[in-house]
């Protein structure tokens, strides 16, 4: 599954328009790489995601293609 569609389904980032600036922006990174909106997310990855002065850091742990909240919040492991 694409980055900036995984965030959106996930609920890291509430749109994917946001998620797209994000990672044009060079403000995530997957296994410690600059990641591009297109990049792929797999099982075990480590995102992490910087929002102003805080980094949101996390593992991918399941990818639905769609989630509800409940379903949502499985999909990500804080770190």
């Amino acid at each position: 599954m694409r980055l900036d569609k995984f965030l959106k389904v996930s609920r890291v980032i509430k749109r994917r328009p946001v998620a797209n600036e994000a990672c044009d922006g060079g403000r995530v990174s997957i296994n410690g790489k600059v990641a591009k909106a297109s990049s792929e997310v797999k099982i075990g990855d480590i995102i992490e995601i910087k929002f102003g002065d805080k980094i949101v850091k996390f593992e991918v742990t399941a990818i639905n293609e769609v989630a509800t909240k409940a379903g949502a919040e499985g999909m990500i492991r804080p770190l």
